[in-house]
């Protein structure tokens, strides 16, 4: 048997990716973002969400059949993840349907498994949004949990937060839980800090788990920029296209094509190393660690990359807040800080593959 993992996608994979396509198309156009960012009353959008996880059964994409999910892989997950992406769509499917379904994966209590499959709970793992390593364990005693974790991503409005602790991950609801929103970036998806008050807290797992989740957390973050990439990539070409001046159309300028150009080889090249990723982590293989640090790295430069130019080549409209632009160099800039900077991932893969470091 093989050990090259085939990358190219099934036709089950090409029909859910049309499939939320066109989901997204008619749910999730930008205006409906850009109105949605501009009331910044509410932690998602819930109508938006209850499309997605309920209308087409994402939310439990990776619960196993047993437990009411649908048992997938997680190359459909990062199929579903990019296309959110394309559409910087503002529902809690990587916090929810990935990072915690993930981190309850081996939970005593499998229920909680099944509500999130089934879209009646969200949840969010309890550490912070731009967490690299291991989190910092708060302390539970006699079955309640105290301490602080700032700037957690959609845990404002998560029914269920995971806590890891000293001695576990524990369960907690959200209604015991104080959440403050903060000022972010991305307006598409809010941080909270959390302050625990002795909330009570029941153990639901072990803190085994939790690598797995920031693992699968930066791996699907890289799927995420590949969709906004991809977005801002033709966005731009379009738009190039039809903008005339000097009497000629500006994509045919020498000197913007060689830009676009260069955007596309980089997001092609990236899109093989995340699709890797996500092949990767569905085979378990033995490089996964290696691989979803490589996911990350190319996946938070392009996208910042492709919004920058997707920017600057719209010129004057480009900069404004009518124009979606914005809403794609938000998510790029927030979501390559997101589960470990590029320069953070760089420095874990020096020791994963036993680089010496350099003498001053």
């Amino acid at each position: 048997m093989s050990d090259l993992l085939d990358l190219l996608e099934s036709p089950d994979e090409q029909d859910l990716r049309s499939g939320v396509r066109d989901m997204l198309a008619a749910e999730c156009p930008w205006q409906t973002v850009l109105s949605f960012v501009s009331e910044g009353a509410e932690a998602y959008d819930a109508k938006l969400w209850r499309t997605v996880a309920t209308g087409m059964g994402l939310a439990g994409l990776l619960v196993p059949e047993s437990q009411g999910g649908a048992g997938a892989q997680w190359r459909a997950a990062a199929i579903v993840v990019e296309e959110l992406g394309r559409a910087v769509a503002p529902v809690p499917f990587v916090s929810s349907a990935v990072v915690a379904t993930t981190a309850l994966g081996s939970s005593d209590e499998p229920s909680l498994l099944g509500r999130l499959a089934s879209g009646e709970l969200t949840a969010a793992l309890a550490v912070p949004y731009g967490l690299w390593s291991a989190p910092t364990l708060l302390s539970v005693v006699d079955g309640a949990v105290t301490g602080t974790v700032r700037g957690v991503a959609d845990a404002l409005g998560a029914g269920l937060l995971l806590v890891p602790a000293d001695d576990g991950l524990y369960a907690v609801d959200g209604a015991a839980v104080r959440r403050t929103r903060v000022l972010s970036l991305d307006e598409t998806r809010p941080l909270a800090d959390l302050e625990f008050r002795a909330a009570p807290a029941r153990l639901v797992g072990s803190l085994s788990a939790v690598p797995c989740a920031l693992r699968a957390a930066a791996t699907m973050t890289a799927a995420e920029q590949i969709g906004l990439a991809s977005w801002c990539l033709d966005e731009t070409v379009g738009y190039l296209k039809e903008r005339y001046q000097f009497g000629r159309p500006v994509g045919s300028f020498q000197a913007l094509k060689h830009r676009l150009a260069d955007l596309w080889v980089e997001l092609t090249q990236a899109r093989a190393v995340v699709a890797y990723a996500a092949a990767d982590l569905a085979a378990g293989a033995a490089d996964g660690r290696v691989a979803a640090s490589l996911a990350k790295i190319v996946g938070s430069e392009v996208a910042v990359r492709a919004a920058e130019e997707c920017v600057q080549m719209h010129g004057g409209i480009g900069f404004t807040w009518e124009h979606p632009a914005h809403l794609y160099l938000k998510r790029a800039k927030a979501t390559a800080v997101a589960y470990g900077s590029p320069d953070r991932h760089r420095a874990r893969l020096a020791t994963l593959v036993d680089l010496p470091l350099e003498e001053s």
